[in-house]
């Protein structure tokens, strides 16, 4: 068996900024999917009764609730602007370097000022 190293070899790829958001993209849907399922859990506290939606609210008003909250919205924020990127690409738009480099850019600014609006309004 052969035993040389993958491509690109792990130890000397040097991550760049389109296969960073490429990949956060595919985790950030996974985080708002398992996000879906906890908004859906706490609708179904809602709606059986007192009980149930105070110890949600008690979850969810947490630190560590707000925090995922806080990052649930983040995620969905990026997720977003990114699907917009996508579908600027779809449409045969921003394919050219530093145009990719830009529309990059502008996601990530995209989703701070998205989730500090949300957070903050």
């Amino acid at each position: 068996m052969n035993r040389r190293p993958l491509s690109p070899h792990l130890q000397i790829y040097r991550p760049q900024l389109t296969s960073v958001l490429s990949i956060l993209h595919r985790g950030t849907g996974i985080v708002i999917a398992v996000g879906s399922l906890l908004t859906a859990a706490w609708l179904l506290a809602v709606a059986t009764g007192a009980e149930a939606f105070n110890v949600a609210s008690c979850l969810v008003n947490s630190i560590p609730g707000k925090v995922l909250v806080l990052a649930w919205s983040a995620c969905t924020a990026y997720h977003l602007c990114n699907g917009i990127r996508h579908l600027a690409w779809d449409a045969g738009f921003g394919f050219e370097l530093h145009q990719v480099y830009l529309t990059g850019r502008l996601v990530l600014v995209g989703t701070i000022l998205i989730t500090a609006g949300a957070w903050l309004a």
